[in-house]
């Protein structure tokens, strides 16, 4: 299985505009790894394309253009100030090396290999489209072929999209079929054979299909196999409605159909942010066990993640230890904050985290190095006191400016008897970017996010945890703020959390956007009376009351929004 940290695409907004999960394979190099599903030791580390061998697919004025913000803006359906050239190309480079190691290696080895980055059917030799700069396939074939490999070559591509710019690739390779199954009618392919489903069509359709295309798949050589997870129902850019079983079974089929053959798969497209990385170890497992055993939805690969890099901090590296459990409040902190004595020298935020340590933990964490491929560095840290609790900045520079990228206020405070890490302020900030109508300013926003809510999330979980604290509280001011902190944050009253779930179920159609204006502005009614938005406490709590969710389910399935007019 080929990975590399740089699979995360470098981009803060396109987990909003296109729904797919920057972090997919990091999640599910995690889990998989972490689950002992697979050992570390299966993970390889793919080296980049060399543009020789790119130009082997791709022309030269078109390569050229990719040295331009607004042609990869372009392809991947965000604005220019958003693509950071170099490391995005980077991303691409190494995912066609995994896909090209991943051929070598199941030529040499026989078997099924699994790049966790690539499937780009999107790429044409003279331009990209659809999330596709490069296509990782077709340089690999290329490769492959020079290298002196003259076996026929197979592509079973069973993303949800048309293999158009895969096609156009492979035109003039000889001894090349490609067989696809999708549910989006681009016009006829002449060199594909192409199945089209009917929009929504779901598992049996799907699978009744694939069985035929298997039988009409000639003997391959090598196949490489896009086991696109855009097929499942409610996926964002794809119009099938496959389960996860029913995706299961679509990869043990194709495993069974090709035994014996060496195959390459690839993850193709998968726009379900909270879901994706799911559909793509659920290839992983298919191929490495053949198990049909379904992922739990309370699995969060990243949270585990977080939670071995903590156990892995001790304290000395992160700041001194209170002498006490207790923190008292002494002479010092009083005349400091009356501004009658100067800042010490080692501050300590909440009493724990020096500012070298808070360093340290944003590198062990990868936050800073994920920084650094936005385009900041030489960073600094600050402690002090705001008027609302302890604060935290983090600062970047960039072309000679610095920068405010982070800023955290927090504090000790009781809900319902239970001491939590109070989040007062916490702002995400990529100032070099700007508002666009695709990316519109929110309310409460002064520049753009990095794209990080989650990761900031389970910082602070690890921080409430180190202190003993029964969990993180923090109270948002607008819809827009709760619905991004969703998957792991609940209000404290099942009662308005209720509401809020069923809100999200009911103004799901509109833009985020557009639902937190509408309901800001008193436009939403409540089972046909006006509602106002309720701003509770929302908690990540490490243990929840007992009936909570029973009661959460009576409050949102009784409640029912919809907008004046």
């Amino acid at each position: 299985m080929w990975y590399h940290p740089a699979y995360r695409l470098p981009m803060t907004s396109i987990e909003a505009r296109a729904g797919i999960d920057p972090r997919r394979a990091d999640l599910v190099a995690w889990y998989l790894v972490e689950w002992r599903i697979i050992p570390s030791t299966a993970l390889q580390r793919p080296g980049r394309v060399s543009f020789a061998q790119l130009s082997l697919v791709h022309s030269k004025g078109y390569l050229e253009s990719l040295d331009r913000p607004d042609t990869l803006a372009r392809i991947f359906g965000v604005d220019p100030w958003d693509v950071r050239v170099d490391e995005l190309i980077n991303s691409m480079r190494y995912a066609c090396g995994g896909t090209l190691e991943a051929a070598r290696a199941a030529l040499a080895q026989g078997g099924a290999k699994l790049n966790l980055l690539g499937g780009f059917h999107h790429a044409y030799p003279d331009r990209g489209g659809g999330l596709c700069a490069l296509n990782d396939i077709a340089v690999a074939v290329a490769v492959l072929r020079d290298e002196g490999f003259e076996g026929p070559v197979n592509v079973l591509d069973l993303d949800a999209h048309p293999p158009d710019g895969l096609a156009a690739c492979l035109a003039e390779v000889p001894r090349c079929w490609i067989g696809s199954i999708s549910g989006s009618d681009w016009g006829e392919l002449p060199s594909v054979d192409e199945t089209l489903l009917p929009e929504g069509s779901s598992d049996e359709p799907y699978l009744t299909a694939l069985e035929a295309l298997l039988a009409r798949m000639p003997s391959g050589g090598i196949c490489f196999v896009i086991a696109g997870g855009d097929v499942l129902a409610g996926d964002k850019l794809g119009c099938l409605a496959m389960t996860p079983g029913g995706q299961r079974r679509r990869e043990l089929m194709v495993r069974r159909a090709l035994e014996g053959t060496p195959s390459v798969w690839l993850p193709g497209g998968g726009y379900q942010a909270r879901h994706g990385w799911r559909a793509l170890a659920g290839t992983a497992m298919a191929l490495e066990t053949g198990s049909r055993a379904a992922i739990p939805d309370h699995i969060d690969p990243m949270r585990h993640h977080f939670g071995l890099i903590a156990r892995s901090l001790d304290s000395g590296q992160l700041g001194s230890p209170p002498p006490s459990d207790e923190l008292v409040l002494t002479a010092e902190d009083i005349e400091e904050a009356l501004g009658m004595r100067g800042r010490p020298q080692t501050r300590r935020l909440l009493g724990y985290y020096s500012e070298q340590g808070v360093e340290h933990a944003l590198s062990a964490y990868g936050i800073l190095p994920h920084l650094r491929r936005l385009g900041y560095d030489d960073f600094a840290f600050e402690l002090d006191r705001a008027t609302a609790g302890e604060r935290m900045r983090v600062h970047g520079h960039c072309d000679g400016q610095r920068y405010l990228l982070q800023e955290l206020v927090v504090e000790r405070r009781s809900f319902e008897g239970d001491a939590m890490l109070f989040v007062n302020w916490l702002s995400l900030r990529n100032p070099r970017a700007t508002f666009t109508e695709q990316r519109p300013q929110l309310p409460g926003q002064e520049v753009p996010g990095l794209g990080m809510a989650r990761e900031a999330g389970q910082m602070l979980a690890r921080m409430a945890k180190r202190l003993g604290l029964a969990g993180v509280a923090f109270h948002p001011a607008w819809f827009h703020v709760a619905y991004t902190a969703r998957y792991h944050f609940r209000f404290l009253d099942p009662e308005v959390q209720g509401h809020f779930e069923a809100l999200v179920r009911d103004l799901g159609p509109l833009p985020l956007l557009d639902a937190t204006h509408a309901i800001a502005d008193g436009r939403v009614l409540l089972n046909g009376q006006p509602h106002r938005w309720e701003a509770g406490v929302m908690a990540y709590r490490f243990a929840s009351p007992e009936d909570f969710d029973t009661r959460v389910q009576q409050v949102r399935e009784a409640a029912h929004f919809s907008l004046q007019g």
